[in-house]
């Protein structure tokens, strides 16, 4: 159902329409016809108003039958009917007001006879065909033009809306493994060694404190990113100990450029489930940026284990965060996931400038 403000809009310009078409043919009868008559008055000012109501109920009838959930073909021959059935009543309730008005003598035409031929008749039906079928046509197109501008609004809102539902559902499938492993290393490490467990609680803290200021942005610095994933990597040191080493190479440029939230720390996870967890004998994680020409590229690789290189090695088991990596990266974003050297390289290029 239409809204309130459409409502009133279409009955100003509706009765602003058809009081100009009045004008104009009471014009015109005086320029045309000999000066102005009392059933020409008539006939301009009564097939006005008529016409004005049975705008406005074809326009009624269309939306409460739902005419603009049909297909193209039966939405344009329901309007056609409406207007041809719309035009013909008009003709009949001027004829049975001038017929009798004219014979009792209370309207003439200036001493000349109305004609009521057949072929009259029917030119003056057709005449009232044109003008309502012109004036639906308009009003038909704008509301189809309104209508589709509003389902697109309606389908980037319900993007944006699964954006940020993948988002949190993301969130919620890692944080809890990453939480489960950081409590168990905590609780064993409160009796062995109370000064690094501090240190660990500090660093949980900050990693859940980073999530949760970044949980409502779309975008952040590469360098708030490389903090969340620096204190994320020291709780993720307790639990893998020698086994997981890390080298940063971020220029200064670089981390000052701007990139989707969670971003970085999706490729680490990635390097640390996908590679330090299943190799042996663990490995290094690399992160390396550099910011050229407007471009920032992010690198991380992973020593590749042992599952992912029996494996298609550019898809195994990284599915759902590098699926979703991917619908974040907007207009002129690149993702690519590849082996190379016995380790898995992960690199993201973001340009800049003109992000959507």
């Amino acid at each position: 159902m239409p809204d309130s403000t459409s409502t009133l809009r279409f009955w100003l310009i509706n009765t602003l329409g058809w009081a100009l078409f009045c004008a104009l043919s009471l014009a015109m009868t005086s320029a045309f016809g000999g000066g102005t008559s009392s059933g020409g008055t008539l006939i301009s000012v009564g097939l006005g108003v008529l016409l004005w109501g049975i705008s406005a109920g074809v326009r009624a009838l269309a939306l409460r039958r739902g005419w603009w959930q049909r297909e193209f073909g039966a939405l344009v021959l329901r309007l056609a009917l409406a207007v041809l059935l719309g035009a013909l009543l008009a003709q009949l309730l001027l004829t049975a007001v001038l017929q009798p008005a004219l014979a009792l003598g209370w309207v003439d035409f200036g001493g000349r006879a109305g004609d009521f031929r057949p072929v009259a008749r029917l030119a003056y039906l057709l005449n009232t065909v044109l003008l309502l079928g012109l004036w639906t046509a308009l009003w038909a197109g704008l509301h189809g033009l309104r209508q589709a501008r509003h389902a697109e609004l309606e389908r980037l809102r319900a993007e944006a809306q699964r954006s940020a539902l993948e988002r949190d559902a993301l969130r919620a499938r890692l944080n809890p493994h990453f939480m489960f492993n950081a409590l168990n290393n905590l609780r064993a490490l409160i009796l062995e060694d109370p000064e690094r467990a501090r240190q660990m609680v500090t660093d949980l803290s900050r990693t859940l404190r980073h999530a949760l200021e970044h949980a409502r942005n779309e975008e952040a610095l590469l360098a708030d990113e490389l903090a969340v994933v620096r204190d994320y990597l020291a709780v993720e040191a307790v639990h893998y100990e020698q086994r997981l080493q890390l080298h940063i190479d971020v220029s200064d440029e670089a981390a000052q450029a701007r990139l989707p939230v969670m971003a970085l720390q999706l490729l680490v996870e990635n390097a640390i489930k996908h590679g330090i967890a299943v190799c042996p004998g663990g490995g290094e994680v690399r992160i390396s940026a550099q910011c050229r020409d407007g471009l920032l590229r992010l690198q991380v690789d992973n020593p590749l284990g042992v599952a992912t290189a029996g494996a298609d090695a550019t898809t195994a088991g990284h599915g759902v965060g590098l699926a979703y990596l991917r619908s974040q990266l907007g207009r002129g974003g690149r993702f690519h996931l590849q082996p190379l050297d016995g380790r898995m390289q992960a690199v993201l290029e973001i340009p800049q400038c003109a992000r959507p």
